[in-house]
């Protein structure tokens, strides 16, 4: 991985821990926000970005002279302002970059401690930037230790026991504080990933078969409901269907609230969660006496027993993250050396091609694959043997880099 000297590696964001719904939902990026970002990115010179929004964040991880150039690119393409960001934002460096986004892939950042559900995120993220050429070996390998990190996590400690996502937070929600649960006729609206796992979460607890999916694109409700056997209803129905319901679900992916007072014309008890960022439902229905609203981030307050028997693992998964984080450090650090040996390699085929040419002229009968060959296996073997020695003297590579050069007369382009 070649880089300017003057880059550096940046996490630039924010999330629920400072900034609440409302500021969140101004720096949400859509799909096609998303992609304009990186697109920007691409044409402005940054070599490598991921970019990652979700109801609890919305973080970039990439390459750049300065972090303004990040903090711009995700201010351009949001509603967001670079002073509102200044207020609740953060931006790490270097190891404490890589150290962040290895908590939040693993979990232990997310509004529900133990919540996986970000590291299929950040897959897709980083699949959309290598799509775009925007992702380096560095953020690569950094993805995949991530992965890793999240992997081990789940299958090594009991991190994610119990209700670990806003989905079934929502879902036990409902079951704490609505009796018959049942009998209630329960709407859906908005059948993303979110919507989907509520679904599940739905049909798994609540042995409710009264329950109705709604989405813009119908087709797309119909797969979910086809799983479960499941109602769907036209968009056009969305305001009566709202009236017939005890329990609106609403999880679109809209930049802009859909549901309203003025869609509500029933007297009876009404509970409507709302479960997406940008909020999507609007605060005038709370003008409605019949009408409770809770958003995500009132769920991710509620604790359980099984949130507090899952901070008895927070050290455990800590110890992984350390660990991988330091296996990914050995790697970064052997990328000191790489262009060294490439140029000891330069260097000695340099002078063999000089030799041979010189026995060439010397020699009537000379043999030019088996010089070719034996050469090429003794500079394997010498290159080899100092890759081997810069690796195992961690503790004084920069001084034996320096030396070599010396020795060898050797020019090499530096890695960051």
């Amino acid at each position: 991985m070649q880089q300017q000297k003057s880059t550096h590696f940046y996490t630039i964001g924010l999330s629920y821990l400072k900034a609440d719904a409302e500021v969140r939902g101004h720096f949400s990026l859509s799909d096609t926000a998303k992609n304009n970002l990186l697109l920007q990115a691409k044409d402005s010179g940054i070599e490598s970005l991921v970019v990652i929004s979700t109801c609890n964040r919305t973080e970039l991880y990439g390459f750049a002279e300065h972090p303004y150039q990040l903090i711009h690119l995700l201010c351009e393409n949001t509603k967001g302002t670079v002073e509102e960001f200044q207020e609740v934002a953060y931006v790490y460096k270097n190891k404490e970059a890589i150290n962040h986004i290895l908590r939040v892939g693993s979990g232990l950042d997310s509004q529900i401690l133990g919540d996986f559900e970000i590291i299929s995120q950040i897959k897709v993220s980083a699949r959309q930037s290598k799509k775009q050429g925007l992702l380096n070996s560095f953020t690569e390998r950094l993805i995949n230790s991530v992965i890793q990190a999240s992997k081990r996590i789940k299958t090594e400690t009991e991190l994610s026991s119990g209700a670990t996502s806003v989905s079934f937070a929502s879902v036990q929600y409902i079951m704490n504080n609505v009796q018959d649960i049942a009998d209630k006729n329960i709407l859906l609206f908005g059948t993303g990933k979110i919507g989907r796992n509520t679904c599940e979460n739905l049909v798994k607890h609540t042995k409710n078969s009264h329950i109705t999916l709604i989405n813009r694109t119908k087709t797309k409700a119909e797969e979910v409901a086809g799983k479960f056997n499941l109602i769907v209803k036209d968009y056009v129905e969305l305001q009566s269907e709202i009236n017939n319901s005890d329990i609106v679900i609403v999880a679109t992916g809209a930049q802009d609230p859909t549901v309203f007072k003025n869609l509500i014309s029933t007297n009876r008890p009404l509970l409507i969660l709302d479960l997406s960022i940008p909020k999507n439902v609007n605060e005038d229905v709370k003008d409605l006496q019949n009408v409770s609203l809770v958003h995500m981030d009132d769920l991710a307050r509620i604790t359980d027993d099984t949130l507090v028997k899952r901070k008895a693992y927070i050290p455990q998964a800590e110890s992984i993250i350390s660990e991988i984080m330091g296996e990914f450090n050995v790697w970064l650090d052997t990328l000191k050396f790489v262009p060294t040996i490439q140029a000891i390699k330069h260097k000695l085929t340099h002078l063999k091609n000089s030799e041979l040419n010189s026995q060439r002229k010397k020699i009537a009968d000379f043999n030019e694959d088996q010089a070719e060959l034996i050469s090429n296996n003794i500079i394997q073997k010498i290159t080899n043997q100092f890759a081997h020695h810069l690796r195992e003297d961690n503790s004084s590579s920069d001084e034996s880099i320096e030396l070599i050069k010396k020795i060898f007369q050797l020019e090499t382009t530096d890695n960051v």
